[in-house]
């Protein structure tokens, strides 16, 4: 990365860390005129896209949310699975994924014989601190982040480790350097997509995140959704030689140079090796995946104390998962610590999605996947633009 490109990268880490510091100064009064402001322009926003539990998101497509109406079963009834459902999830049916494997049925993972995750030592009444949070219940929520993680990844740590060593061929990265720019464009929203929508149904399997309202949870998809996948990312990623796993084989970023934004490619790849050199496990990636997307750092939530309170027990959770396992005591600091370069990564997306929009308007309006276009949001007049 150049010294352009990474001044560029910290300057947006700098705004991060300072929108981060002046939210926690805000007032719980400035808190609550923010949801009034954002209640006042619903008809302009995210509610158009759904009108009721169960509604669809993105024109008919993702992201579906379970209905509330129960049936003898137990399950949840109506048009959508239960959160419990081994059926592919979400409906991919409108979307350009020809060649693309659906999300495929995994085991139901059972980590119920797992006494615990946590060392209950050193607590007394195995309480944490002023929040009364139990570890038993840290322990819970551990287990269903953990469990929902390996239900809903990509590729299982096995079908990786048989990836490890195949690379695209000389002949193939050749290839992709010679494709139009749109074509590679069309061809990375779409594994994009393919991948948010593993996230879509990590989230609906967390416990708590369908108990937020609706709003809530189509914010916290719609900001956060890109930043699950760069973390995800690290498990397909290959440290030892910098490639990183693209429609079946590894490549570098030279497979890329055809996109026209080596700043973004050279930045997600240097993202996803210094979060490789963390050497986390899939727990920690597990509960980090979540601690990044049930985020109080999101604008216009209408609940924002409620999301607090679930993100305050994830990273409870992590944090003592991180201290179990690492010997460095500032793990976890170095961790957190990548969270404003996530966000400057997607800031960077943006832009350069823009940027190709203006030369290629046909190619993103009429080819890119609908749910791409409708959480990235290129056009600026697009309903779906955020209240300022």
């Amino acid at each position: 990365m150049s010294k352009k490109q990474r001044d560029s990268l910290y300057e947006e880490v700098q705004k991060h860390q300072a929108r981060l510091l002046e939210q926690k100064q805000q007032q719980t009064g400035e808190a609550e005129a923010l949801a009034r402001v954002y209640s006042s322009s619903l008809t302009n926003g995210l509610s158009t896209l759904n009108h009721e539990i169960g509604g669809t998101y993105a024109n008919g497509h993702v992201i579906e949310l379970p209905k509330a109406s129960h049936g003898n079963g137990g399950g949840i009834q109506g048009g959508y699975y239960g959160m419990d459902s081994t059926q592919p999830s979400p409906d991919q049916s409108g979307l350009d994924m020809s060649g693309i494997k659906h999300i495929k049925q995994e085991p139901v993972y059972d980590l119920t014989p797992v006494p615990n995750l946590f060392s209950y030592g050193g607590y007394q009444d195995n309480q944490l601190g002023h929040n009364n949070v139990s570890m038993g219940e840290l322990d819970r929520i551990a287990q269903n982040i953990i469990k929902s993680h390996l239900e809903t990844c990509q590729y299982t740590t096995e079908e990786l480790q048989q990836l490890a060593w195949q690379t695209h061929t000389y002949e193939e990265v050749k290839m992709y350097q010679s494709k139009p720019r749109d074509v590679l464009w069309q061809q990375c929203a779409i594994q994009i997509t393919h991948a948010i929508q593993y996230v879509v149904e990590f989230a609906k399997r967390i416990s708590g995140f369908m108990e937020l309202c609706q709003n809530d949870q189509i914010l916290l998809l719609k900001s956060g959704c890109l930043e699950v996948v760069l973390v995800r990312m690290c498990r397909a990623f290959n440290p030892l030689n910098n490639t990183v796993l693209f429609e079946g084989k590894y490549g570098g970023m030279q497979m890329f140079k055809a996109l026209g934004c080596d700043d973004l490619v050279s930045a997600v790849f240097d993202f996803a090796k210094s979060l490789c050199s963390l050497q986390l496990t899939e727990e920690e990636i597990a509960l980090f995946s979540a601690a990044v997307l049930i985020s109080t750092d999101r604008p216009w939530l209408m609940e924002p104390r409620k999301v607090q309170k679930l993100q305050e027990k994830i990273y409870f959770a992590l944090q003592h998962i991180m201290q179990k396992n690492h010997m460095d005591e500032d793990a976890l600091a170095k961790l957190i610590s990548r969270i404003p370069t996530l966000s400057a990564l997607c800031t960077l997306h943006t832009e350069e999605l823009q940027a190709f929009q203006q030369l290629h308007p046909e190619t993103v309006n009429v080819l890119f996947p609908p749910l791409y276009k409708e959480l990235f949001n290129p056009d600026p007049n697009s309903a779906m633009a955020m209240p300022k």
